[in-house]
């Protein structure tokens, strides 16, 4: 599995349909689904694969009452050969906190896998309705996977990576580990459409809405754009040109004033794409009623 030192392996879980999933099924109790874990204990143990083939139920203790606690869900694992309790054997259980009025989370013992957090009220217990599991319950899964394998987005991305190399998910693209730091691939961003000036629509030339979104090519942040305008009168974009009502975020200006050619009716014009976040068009002799921004792209870096 994915190292985290020489003799250590990174715990979590493993990912696959709801692994390890949480969901309260009483008052007082929460159910833990089926799924498969890697649980690390000592350099000396090493890491133990486990799988919980059933689901199972445990049972919160009452509130404390005065002061509301934290109490943590774990995956556990028991060896007699590195413990004084005499059992071998792996279980779902849940360390209890400390009641504090600003709790946090208890340290847990060796070999165990942190799996979600439940915040106990003061004075909450069956006879007074209950934990509201939907505001009680904390993801705190982490995940694992095979060596050389893509690590899965969890709770917590602050993690030094083990070996130049080693990818992980972010959420929206990977990272790799450089030796030093998490170095941004390029990602995978959705769209965002833009708010057009007053006399221009989009689709224009049937390119569709004006939307735009941030990559990174090569390590250099780009913006990328798509669709296309129209406006009335033939030759005069409206607004002085200037297209957007409102300006790009300031992660989507470029360092300098950039200048690109684009398509329009007619002829080929020029779109200038300036550092306050506004995009203009600067027309030329033959332009019609559209232009296109379909293809565009260009750094943002200086």
């Amino acid at each position: 599995m994915a190292p985290e030192t020489a003799m250590t392996t990174r715990d979590g879980v493993i990912a696959g349909g709801s692994a390890l999933n949480a969901t309260g099924v009483g008052t007082m109790q929460i159910q833990i689904a089926v799924g498969r874990a890697l649980v690390q204990g000592t350099e000396a143990q090493g890491a133990y694969p486990v799988a919980v083939t059933a689901p199972e139920t445990l049972t919160v203790a009452d509130g404390n009452a005065q002061n509301p606690r934290i109490d943590v869900v774990v995956l556990r694992v028991y060896d007699s050969l590195y413990g004084t309790d005499g059992q071998t054997l792996a279980r779902v259980e849940i360390v209890e906190g400390q009641p504090n009025a600003s709790p946090t989370p208890p340290p847990l013992p060796s070999a165990a896998l942190r799996l979600w957090e439940i915040t106990v009220p003061a004075g909450v217990s069956a006879g007074t309705g209950g934990i509201q599991w939907s505001s009680a319950l904390a993801d705190r899964r982490r995940y694992t996977s095979a060596y050389g394998g893509i690590i899965p987005r969890g709770w917590g991305l602050s993690f030094a990576g083990a070996y130049p190399g080693q990818y992980r998910d972010n959420g929206n693209g990977l990272d790799r580990w450089d030796g030093s730091a998490w170095q941004t691939l390029d990602p995978v961003i959705g769209w965002t459409p833009v708010t057009l000036a007053t006399g221009y629509t989009n689709n224009g030339n049937a390119q569709g809405s004006v939307r735009y979104r941030r990559i990174t090519v090569g390590g250099v942040p780009h913006l990328q754009l798509r669709g296309g305008v129209s406006w009335t009168t033939s030759g005069s974009p409206p607004n002085s040109g200037n297209l957007l009502a409102s300006v790009l975020p300031a992660n989507c200006r470029p360092a300098s004033l950039t200048s690109l050619p684009i398509a329009a009716g007619g002829v080929d014009i020029k779109l200038d794409a300036q550092t306050g976040g506004q995009l203009r068009l600067i027309g030329s002799t033959g332009l019609t009623t559209w232009a296109a921004l379909s293809g565009v792209q260009y750094p943002l870096d200086a």
